[in-house]
């Protein structure tokens, strides 16, 4: 018998006196020896009891756990989260026997451990019932998560959720719902499954689903992840493709602008595959289409506003209304410039004046014009430039067939080459160059089809009417030949003045060899022919030979005063 039972007994002893003489019952002591011994030995030593709070210090709780039995307890046993002492007296609370004794006689007891003590009988009992535990994420650990469910846990990460979960940190402080899935009480492991909880709901939800999922049915889902083709939707326990076509009546260029992952929506069935338990969604479809009367609302010439949202080497789209867009094609965009792309004009997001200019609903197109917004400046041409008035401008361009000259501000006017100069031009870089500042003549304008022709022989007419006063048929002139061709020649006659001597005017047929011109060379000729309104001289070496022939005859026939000679008398002569 150990101290603190001589002391138990010697108490007993103390109670079991008669008041006559200190005399000792001895059965009656004997009965209290035993009862103390079936009572207080009964409280096993890590058993735990029920006891009542006698006494709180600053240090301490005393509590009586029966039978004259008290054990102590630092007070940090009873601290609660708030920093509070939650202990008062008379208070039952449970606590563990670790000792029956101390070297002072005390119990040794223990609240916390008696806490932990019955929460690992709950998750013996929550593991044989399969019931649901619930515990907050304290940390991540190696392979897992530490979880507190009144006693710390691993939660591996395999068993978190149906699907891997990447940010495990993210959780942390989160209450979880689990099932205790492995516990081993001696070592002290408590192994926690969410996902195998996940999986028996989802199977549950999914039955209920399937059982009420029909085409044109309209559900509440939840996002549940994203793609750059669209969101899967949990219908509850299945899982639905909400494609990014599906969304939303407007331009959507990825699924995050219109939903985020946890959203809660409404959404309709598409299709369903029972087979495959493949199901698609619909968003856009629980609003009427815009399209449905987008000619009413947009007949062709008026105006509308809208942003761009988008760029193409052939024009831009414009968002009039969520879900209409019009297109304003390149060659819509200027009255007067050449538009090389789109952006050269506008920019995305930029809110844009146009007009309707067609609309097909059956292909959702509406074709739309910004330069119809603005004055078209070819109209005002006419007025501002009338024909025969003399412009001043920069060649913009040379092409084979001429030049392009800007008159203004993206107005550009087409030089022919054949109105380059009154003499024959094969290429228009013999006239003008890139950049030339020049001076033309208005020939003509076609606004509507925004043509604007000039003339710069037209303005060469002072060195031709010199020429035309001065000559006429049948002089004889001194020209070069500057070019050939299969029918004549072309000869300079005076800077600027060229005339032409046909093939049939080269050499007169009156015998000898026939003639051949060289480029270059100067010749003598008769002019035979005038057109001063075309800029046109007709040249001939035949007609200068014949006269040349004539009066030779002449004046042979003077000198010999034998008219009746014949032409091989005169061939005789020139012998």
């Amino acid at each position: 018998m150990g101290n603190g039972d001589v002391k138990k007994l010697q108490v007993l002893q103390g109670g079991a006196s008669s008041s006559e003489g200190g005399e000792v019952d001895q059965q009656e002591f004997q009965k209290l020896l035993e009862f103390y011994d079936t009572s207080f030995r009964n409280i096993a030593e890590g058993e735990v009891v029920k006891g009542r709070v006698v006494k709180v210090t600053p240090t301490e709780v005393i509590v009586d756990v029966g039978f004259k039995s008290e054990g102590i307890i630092a007070i940090e046993e009873f601290i609660d989260e708030n920093g509070q002492v939650a202990a008062q007296p008379d208070d039952i609370v449970d606590v563990l026997l670790e000792r029956t004794e101390d070297r002072d006689g005390y119990v040794v007891l223990s609240r916390e451990k008696a806490e932990k003590m019955k929460i690992w009988d709950e998750v013996e009992k929550a593991y044989q019932d399969r019931k649901v535990v619930i515990g907050r994420v304290i940390e991540r650990i190696k392979g897992g998560l530490a979880v507190d469910i009144g006693v710390r846990a691993f939660l591996p990460g395999s068993q978190i959720d149906v699907r891997p979960v990447r940010n495990l940190d993210a959780l942390r402080g989160q209450e979880l719902r689990m099932r205790v899935i492995k516990v081993n009480k001696k070592r002290g492991n408590i192994v926690l499954s969410r996902k195998v909880l996940l999986e028996e709901e989802n199977a549950e939800k999914k039955k209920t689903t399937l059982d009420t999922l029909a085409e044109g049915k309209v559900l509440r889902g939840s996002v549940k992840n994203l793609t750059d083709y669209g969101a899967f939707i949990d219908l509850g326990g299945i899982d639905g493709l909400l494609h990014i076509t599906d969304m939303s009546w407007g331009r959507v260029t990825h699924p995050s602008e219109v939903v985020r992952v946890g959203d809660e929506i409404d959404v309709i069935v598409l299709k369903y595959d029972a087979g495959t338990e493949r199901v698609s969604l619909g968003h856009k479809q629980l609003v009427p289409d815009p399209w449905s009367n987008v000619i009413e609302r947009y007949p062709a010439g008026i105006r509308v506003t809208g942003k761009v949202v988008s760029l193409t080497d052939y024009g831009a789209f414009i968002e009039l209304e969520p879900g209409v867009e019009g297109l304003i094609h390149v060659s819509e965009m200027s009255w007067s410039k050449r538009v090389k792309h789109p952006s050269k004009i506008l920019n995305v997001g930029d809110a844009v004046e146009a007009m309707v200019l067609g609309v097909d609903p059956g292909a959702r197109r509406i074709s739309l014009g910004l330069k119809q917004v603005e004055t078209n400046p070819w109209h005002e041409l006419t007025g501002k430039y009338p024909i025969g008035t003399t412009i001043t401008g920069k060649v913009r361009n040379l092409t084979e067939f001429g030049a392009f000259v800007e008159v203004e501000d993206g107005i550009d006017g087409l030089i022919h080459i054949s109105d380059m100069s009154w003499s024959k031009v094969k290429h228009p870089s013999e006239v003008l160059k890139k950049g030339d500042s020049v001076e033309a003549q208005v020939l003509s304008i076609d606004a509507e089809n925004q043509r604007l022709s000039l003339g710069l022989k037209q303005l060469q007419t002072g060195i031709w009417k010199e020429f035309f006063d001065k000559h006429h048929v049948s002089d004889i002139v001194e020209g070069k030949v500057v070019r050939l061709t299969n029918f004549g020649a072309f000869v300079e006659l005076a800077d600027g003045i060229e005339g032409l001597i046909h093939v049939s005017e080269f050499d007169s047929s009156q015998g000898g060899e026939k003639l051949e011109l060289r480029t270059g060379e100067n010749y003598q000729m008769k002019i035979i022919r005038l057109v001063p309104e075309e800029r046109k001289i007709g040249l001939s070496i035949r007609a200068l030979k014949d006269a040349e022939f004539r009066a030779d005859w002449e004046a042979y026939a003077e000198t010999t005063g034998r008219p009746e000679a014949t032409l091989g008398d005169h061939f005789k002569h020139l012998k």
